[in-house]
Formats: C-alpha cells, sequence, structure tokens
C-alpha cells in the first residue's frame, strides 16, 4: 500500500514537470493576414450598393463641421486660405469629366498627421466616437452620425485611388492621405500650400465602371435620397455652355497707327462712299457670325428639405406637415390625418406617421415581398425604405419616417432586418398607427353626432317657426273678425 501511495505521488510529480515544461514553451503569435483583402470583404459584406459611399462621406463631413461648430462656441477664429478666403460650413461636391475625379469638401474640423494616420490609416477607428469621449462632460446635446469608423472606405467601391487632403482648424500644414487600398497608404504635405484654410477634401480616382457618378443629377439624386435631411447645405457644382461673341484681337498703338496712314491713303485715292458702305456691312455681319463656347459654372443646393421631425410638434403648422407628406410620398394630395409622436424608453426614436388623402394603388398588392412606405434615419442619414414587414400587410397604405440614434449606421440589411431595436420600433409603429385609424372614427363619429345635433336643432326651428307663424295667422285672423264685428256694429 505504501510503494503504491509513493508511484502514485511520483507521478503527479512527472505530470506536474511535463505542463510546466509545456507552458515555458508556449508561445503567442499574431494573425497574419492580407490588409487589401481584409478591406475588401469588410466594404463589400457591409455595403451592397455603390451608391452608399457618397452617403458616407457626407455624414463624416456633417460630423467634421458639427465638431468645428461645436468648438467655436467657445473658441471662434477665422481661418484663411492662401488666397485670404474663408472655408465655408457647407458640403460641396464636384465632377471633372476630362479627369475622372469625383471630388467633396467639407469646411469641417479637418485632419493633421497624426490624425490622418490614426483615422484613416487604423481600420475601425472613429474620430467621432473619440471626439465624443473626449466632450462627454459637455456634449449631451451633440449628435453625430458616424461612430463605427469604415464608412469611409466604402469609397474604394468606385475609385480606384483616393486622396484626402485635409487641413485642422489651428495647424500650419495641410497634409495629404493617398492609397490605392492595396494595404498601404502614403502621407505627405500638400503641395498646393494652404487651399482649404480649414477642412477636407477628398478626390477620388473613379473606376472604369463608375461613369455614372461623373454626372452632376445622377449625385443629386443620391443626395436627395441619402443624405436629404443633413442640417448643413450640401452643394452639387453643375455647368452650362453658353455661345458668346468672340472680343476682335486688339491691336497695338504702332499697328493701329500703321492702319490708320494705310486707310489714309487709300481714302486719297479711292474715294467711292458705296464701297465704303458695303466693307462695313461686310465687317458687321462678319462680327455678328464670330461667336465661341464659353462654359459656367454654379452650385446648386440639393438639400432644401427640413426634418421637421426633429422639431416640437407644437412649433410645427399644418401646412409644414402637408409639404413634408409630399415631399417623401410623392403625392400631389394632403394626407388625411397625421400623428408626430417621440417614443422613449427602451429604444428612443422620433416618427411621423400619415394617412393618405386616397388609397394608394397597391394598397391590395399581396404579392410583393417588401415594402417601400416607412423610411428609416439614423441621426437623419437615410438607411433604407425596404423592408419586410416594419409594418404588417394589412396596414401599408401608412407612411412616413423613423429617426433613431440607437440603430447602428453601418451595417448590413439583413442585419438591419433581424435587429431587436427594429422589432421593437414595430410594436411601436403598430400600436400608434392603430390609434391613429381610432382617433380618426372617434372623430367621425363625433362630427356625425354634431351633424344629427345641427338637423335636430334645425328641424325644431322649423317646427317652432310653422307653430309661430300659424299663431301669427290665427292672431290676424282674430283682428279681422274683431275689425269686421265692430264696422257691422257701427252700421
Amino acid at each position: 500500500m505504501a510503494w503504491g501511495w509513493r508511484w502514485f505521488l511520483l507521478a503527479l510529480a512527472l505530470c506536474a514537470c511535463v505542463s510546466a515544461e509545456g507552458e515555458a514553451q508556449k508561445e503567442t503569435f499574431e494573425f497574419k493576414s492580407d490588409v487589401s483583402k481584409m478591406l475588401d470583404i469588410i466594404i463589400r459584406s457591409l455595403y451592397t450598393n455603390r451608391n452608399i459611399f457618397l452617403r458616407e462621406v457626407i455624414s463624416n463631413g456633417s460630423d467634421a463641421l458639427d465638431k468645428i461648430r461645436f468648438l467655436y462656441l467657445t473658441e471662434p477664429q477665422d481661418p484663411k486660405t492662401k488666397d485670404d478666403e474663408s472655408p465655408t460650413m457647407d458640403i460641396r461636391i464636384k465632377t471633372d469629366k476630362d479627369a475622372r475625379t469625383l471630388t467633396i469638401q467639407d469646411g469641417g474640423i479637418g485632419m493633421n498627421r497624426d490624425d490622418l494616420i490614426q483615422h484613416l490609416g487604423s481600420l475601425g477607428s472613429s474620430g467621432t466616437k473619440a471626439f465624443l469621449e473626449k466632450m462627454s462632460d459637455a456634449s449631451g446635446d451633440m449628435n453625430m452620425i458616424g461612430q463605427f469608423g469604415v464608412g469611409f472606405y466604402s469609397v474604394f467601391l468606385v475609385a480606384d485611388n483616393v486622396k484626402v487632403a485635409s487641413k485642422k482648424d489651428g495647424s500650419p500644414d495641410q497634409w495629404v492621405w493617398e492609397s490605392t487600398a492595396d494595404g498601404s497608404y502614403s502621407i505627405y504635405e500638400d503641395p498646393r500650400g494652404n487651399t482649404l484654410g480649414r477642412g477636407t477634401e477628398i478626390t477620388l480616382d473613379l473606376k472604369k465602371d463608375a461613369d455614372e457618378f461623373l454626372d452632376p443629377e445622377k449625385l443629386k439624386t443620391i443626395v436627395k435620397q441619402y443624405s436629404e435631411f443633413i442640417h448643413f447645405p450640401i452643394f452639387v457644382q453643375t455647368s452650362t455652355t453658353e455661345k458668346v461673341p468672340v472680343d476682335a484681337p486688339e491691336k497695338d498703338d504702332a499697328e493701329a497707327k500703321d492702319d490708320k496712314e494705310e486707310g489714309k491713303e487709300e481714302g486719297e485715292e479711292d474715294e467711292d462712299p458705296a464701297k465704303e458702305d458695303d466693307e462695313e456691312e461686310d465687317k458687321e455681319d462678319d462680327k455678328e457670325t464670330e461667336m465661341k463656347e464659353v462654359t459656367k459654372y454654379s452650385w446648386d443646393l440639393v438639400n432644401e428639405n427640413k426634418p421637421i421631425w426633429t422639431r416640437k410638434p407644437d412649433d410645427i403648422e399644418k401646412d409644414e406637415y402637408n409639404k413634408f407628406f409630399k415631399a417623401i410620398s410623392k403625392d400631389t394630395e394632403d394626407p388625411m390625418y397625421y400623428t408626430h409622436f417621440n417614443a422613449e424608453g427602451e429604444v428612443e426614436f422620433k416618427s411621423i406617421l400619415y394617412i393618405p388623402g386616397k388609397a394608394p394603388p397597391n394598397m391590395f398588392d399581396h404579392t410583393s415581398a417588401t415594402f417601400t412606405n416607412i423610411r428609416l434615419y439614423v441621426r437623419r442619414v437615410f438607411i433604407t425604405d425596404e423592408f419586410k414587414d416594419l409594418l404588417p400587410r394589412y396596414l401599408n397604405f401608412i407612411k412616413g419616417v423613423v429617426d433613431s440614434d440607437d440603430l447602428p449606421l453601418n451595417v448590413s440589411r439583413e442585419l438591419l432586418q433581424e435587429s431587436r431595436i427594429l422589432k421593437i420600433i414595430k410594436k411601436k409603429l403598430i400600436r400608434k398607427a392603430l390609434s391613429m385609424i381610432k382617433e380618426i372614427a372617434e372623430e367621425d363619429e363625433k362630427a356625425d353626432e354634431d351633424e344629427e345635433d345641427k338637423e335636430k336643432a334645425k328641424d325644431d326651428g322649423e317646427e317652432k317657426k310653422e307653430e309661430t307663424e300659424e299663431e301669427k295667422k290665427e292672431e290676424k285672423e282674430d283682428e279681422d273678425e274683431e275689425k269686421s264685428d265692430e264696422k257691422s256694429d257701427e252700421k
């Protein structure tokens, strides 16, 4: 028995030694990855529609403008470009068809060299999130959009090369970040100098199959669809070609003097007035036909509509609700009924629901898998209007908007459909929609009762009137009889 116990302890000791030796030899390695492939996988898993890149870039620009507006509340500054121009608090989009480039510029807070490395050189790094954490003690009313950090890389869906020029507010230098999404990027000081004053300029060298994004009208459509309710103005540059007269080339004083002397000599030799008149008419005709084409550029404001759901219902007039309904539904008639509410609790969101003035033509269409009657926004940025069952089929005539701060901005549509937050929103929307229909029924019932009361009062008034007329008639007859009796007595 004693030997058995000793052998057991010896085996246990040997196992411990082997275990210790194994732990001493354990090594830790980092995962190896092809950054370009990983970036491509991330982008394509999040974004199935190439138009999304413009939404993401505009959202980043809006955040940058929000940041500088917040900072200027306490420390206002007046930066200038090298041409002594001030940056504007807006977002501007322009194209160059010859160079096949698309440029998006904002007058936001901008980035310096370290910011470009930290935010654009690191996948998933969000400058907005870091800004909110830094300002957490004083940012209760701040509502910024991008907090995930991969939205910017959606530009590689349409661009082979991306160049980001940025100048941070208060920084002396303007820097450029450039990459082709091949796993590397370069940073250098902008050779153009201070062309921004403050803000960021993103230039995309478009892919061969992305010519559609050189069309200003296409860009306007995308902006109106996804970024119509961004707080800051969004401008798209358009161009028009006009024909203008060509100015005659100016001659120097010596040539003009020689021509004048030659004209005098010719005039002395030949002074035929008819010939001179013909020459003058020919010159005028030639001058009229000399035209040239000139391209003129202008900036068109795209996001004219405002997100009225962010305001208090008491501050909004009925005409504003009707105008907003026509803007989101493309309907020409005013709605029958609407409700504007803010949902609070486990999930917070703002919403406006409408019942159209007339039944939509596809009201009884049960073949469609998705419906586009409710537009979903996350912090005023359009996400989607294609839902399987956000509202049940029997409520597919209701139109409206939902804006939630709790939903993620960068998420695929498939994951969004299964979101727990969206399911909570669905329950509250159904409850509000049914409540709205109940209110309409109650108002109709009340209106019917009022109409019945009016008719009853009218009938009572007519009966009273008839009675009064009969009484007057009887009184008149009595008076006539009395007069007749008096005349008979006199006779």
